[in-house]
């Protein structure tokens, strides 16, 4: 890697490991003699287990152990799973019903573990699952996400686990009472998988006298301080590590009953225990992603200025409460409620309903998407509506920024922001002005071609603490350790290149050291769009330190007083003298010294704010009218992510983002049926978005540098998704709109797109 100077468009270096087969992820590198685990899971969405007997199995060739939840009670292991719970409107906490490791008594989705088996092979541990004997007497059940029907928990009558609300309720009503227009709409926001590359896994084995558990998550420290307090272990003698992890997406950064069960199982028979996930598992048991309703109200002035937003949705929850399900769609909403316009009054109010279906939590975005989601549906809507241009509707409604910075009726400070920068630049990259004759070329071969843009904000999230540290080895070389977990992306060349810039080191000597809880003593995990930010922040601190240490160790090997010394991010300069030693130079100056204090240095930093990166998004669609094909034939982003380490890795960031989003958009929903069975189950089902289905996606970058951290950056991991949902949602409803469709909900299948087309042209008739 060629130092040429910063925010320089470094290609990975991880690729080469990852694209030639050598990656290190955990069904790779499981102890050889580990014991296979399987999972029985609940066939029926809701009952009462009449019978459960595993002596069978238990006897069966090959097993070693089967685990049920008596016999975790008895081995003093803690059956209930946490998780995060809000406070009501009314100040009464919400819902916390018992969410076992394994089913006690009662299942309550389809997939839910009943028993754990763990055998010499797979294929051992699946025979002996068919020998246990089970018998659930079914129970009436609830998939809708609506308040009412069966009573899944006691401890939350009607099925709501909350009711919450932010905002100045009041001062919304009292702008939709005076308002000159109000516009409303109910909004979608389909449910689906996350099928990371990589499935779920994890692995477990005895090290000595201490527990080492190896699992492919987002961060080590919440899985260690979990497993120490569900499994009753010191601290001390545990260690966890995340290896090569194929994927995270958010599904990743909490922990799951097979987690605790092949950890407790490893302590019980003394012996390695393995657990991969199978695809159809995964799509049965992991948490899933968005599914809310939200009803949408903007109440305008005479000039269309918004006066008031309102915001009433109702999300589901699936049948517990997973670890971070109930801010999603409430706090971490609230967030960015208001986007990027300037709002004086605003309320957002939430029920979360459980279901007898798999939990949900967070995705890509994690509250985001389906807030922007929501707002820039909203606008499209309310254009049409007031017959006037979405674009100039927007425009008239930013905030300035010579507002900024600018705080928004939800109490969330934006620090910087150039919104009518931004989207007048995205105007010009995605040739607005020829748009008309684009559409109109398409009409000539029998096409409706439509226009969709998003324009979105979001707020970087998770601990805004971090740790680095930085080893200086005898061979030449530095290593730098940190909190943060790739799940590929490209940390080990991103925080390498920073280092470099900030040091002078070269890039192909640094290696990036992560995950590993004994070799880290504290780390944030990944999530929120934090990592490179955050961990940026520590590392810039931790090069104050090695200079700090650095100069009078080097002014007393030079005979100079400290003050004759700098720093310039490359070399050492000596006031009087052509002597200019790199920072490698003088490690091994103090190697040589004997100054083995001088090797390591670390420190730890926190963000004063968040950073709050934007963008616009613009896609262009075409639709078969009489087959309903959407086909995405253009696609341009323009984002002010702030000053970029890597202007190559923050494009591949969006180019990922985005084309999940128009997965969800396009293709991906979750099916249940009225009995709560799965029918997308596997990808004969599930329609994953493929190559063909995605276009060329132009990125534009149009920084407006955050003030909120000394590098000036804003996090980029999650914003394609956030912008795409709204951007193609709203192209696909330019096209269909003279058509008489004014109202379709994703995900925008040739089936249902042709349906909504062909029932407004028999009424027409």
């Amino acid at each position: 890697m060629e130092k040429f100077g910063k925010s320089q468009p470094v290609k990975r270096v991880e690729d080469v490991r990852f694209l030639t087969g050598a990656g290190r992820y955990v069904d790779d590198i499981a102890p050889a003699d580990a014991l296979h685990g399987f999972v029985l899971r609940s066939p029926v969405a809701h009952g009462e287990i009449a019978t459960l007997d595993v002596g069978p199995a238990r006897e069966a060739d090959g097993v070693h152990l089967v685990v049920t939840a008596e016999d975790l009670e008895a081995a003093g292991v803690t059956l209930v799973m946490g998780a995060t719970v809000l406070t009501n409107r009314d100040g009464s906490k919400a819902a916390a019903p018992m969410r076992p490791l394994v089913a006690k008594r009662r299942v309550r989705f389809v997939g839910e573990p009943i028993a754990m088996i763990f055998a010499e092979t797979l294929a051992q541990a699946k025979d002996a699952a068919e020998l246990i004997e089970l018998e659930i007497d079914d129970l009436d059940v609830h998939v809708t996400p609506t308040p009412g029907g069966p009573v899944i928990h006691p401890e939350a009558p009607e099925n709501v686990a909350f009711d919450w609300g932010i905002g100045d309720e009041a001062a919304t009503q009292a702008a939709f009472e005076a308002a000159a227009h109000v516009v409303e709409v109910e909004i979608d926001d389909n449910r689906i998988i996350c099928n990371s590359m990589e499935p779920r896994g994890c692995f477990a084995e005895i090290e000595g006298d201490r527990l080492h558990f190896c699992v492919n998550g987002q961060g080590v420290w919440g899985q260690k301080r979990q497993l120490v307090a569900m499994l009753g272990l010191d601290e001390a003698n545990v260690r966890v590590t995340n290896p090569d992890v194929g994927g995270g997406f958010g599904m990743k950064a909490m922990t799951y009953p097979e987690y605790f069960v092949t950890a407790h199982a490893t302590r019980v028979l003394g012996r390695p225990c393995r657990w991969m996930s199978e695809r159809t598992e995964a799509m049965l048991s992991d948490n899933a992603g968005r599914d809310l309703v939200t009803k949408v109200g903007l109440a305008f002035d005479t000039d269309h200025r918004i006066i008031g937003y309102r915001v009433d949705s109702v999300c589901n929850l699936g049948a517990y409460n997973s670890q971070f399900a109930q801010p999603i769609q409430t706090e971490l909403f609230s967030k960015v409620l208001t986007g990027c316009y300037d709002i004086p009054a605003a309320w957002l109010g939430v029920k979360g309903i459980y279901t007898n279906t798999t939990q949900v939590d967070a995705y890509r975005g994690a509250g985001r998407p389906e807030a922007i989601f929501a707002l820039e549906r909203a606008m499209d809507y309310a254009a049409r509506t007031l017959d006037v241009d979405a674009w100039e509707l927007r425009r008239k409604n930013f905030i300035r920024a010579a507002q900024m910075p600018y705080t928004s009726p939800t109490d969330v400070t934006y620090d910087v922001g150039d919104f009518a920068k931004v989207l007048a630049r995205v105007e010009l990259e995605a040739d607005r002005d020829g748009f008309a004759a684009r559409k109109a070329a398409s009409k000539a071969q029998g096409k409706l071609r439509g226009q969709g843009l998003c324009y979105y904000i979001e707020s970087i999230l998770g601990d805004p603490s971090e740790g680095a540290k930085v080893v200086f080895n005898g061979d030449g070389t530095a290593d730098i350790y940190v909190g943060t977990q790739s799940n590929g992306q490209g940390h080990e060349t991103v925080y390498a290149q920073f280092l470099s810039d900030q040091t002078g080191i070269p890039a192909e000597k640094i290696t990036v050291i992560q995950g590993d809880s004994d070799l880290i003593k504290q780390g944030g995990g990944t999530g929120g769009s934090r990592s490179v930010t955050v961990q940026n922040n520590a590392t810039l601190a931790t090069v104050d330190v090695i200079i700090a240490a650095f100069t009078p160790f080097l002014a007393e090997e030079m005979d100079v007083a400290p003050d004759q010394i700098s720093f310039d991010h490359e070399t050492f300069r000596i006031e009087g003298s052509n002597v200019t030693p790199t920072v490698l130079e003088v490690a091994e100056m103090a190697r040589a010294a004997g100054r083995a204090d001088l090797l390591t240095h670390e420190a730890r930093a926190t963000l004063e704010a968040r950073s709050f990166p934007n963008g616009a998004h613009v896609a262009e669609i075409e639709i078969d009218p009489d087959t309903g094909v959407v086909e995405i034939v253009k696609y341009t982003v323009t984002d002010d992510f702030g000053n970029l380490i890597n202007p190559m890795l923050a494009e591949g960031q969006v180019h990922g983002g985005v084309v999940q989003g128009i997965g969800q958009a396009i293709t991906e929903r979750v099916v249940y049926d009225e009995d709560g069975q799965l029918l997308t189950a596997s990808f004969m089902d599930y329609g994953m978005p493929r190559a063909d289905d995605c276009p060329m996606i132009a990125f534009y970058s149009e920084p407006v540098p955050s003030t909120n951290n000394p590098m000036g950056m804003k996090g980029c991991g999650e914003a394609g998704t956030i912008g795409a949902l709204a951007a193609v949602a709203n192209a696909v409803l330019d096209a269909v709109w003279d058509e008489g469709v004014h109202k379709i909900d994703m995900p925008f299948t040739p089936q249902r797109v042709w349906a909504h087309l062909q029932e407004r042209a028999l009424a027409a008739e």
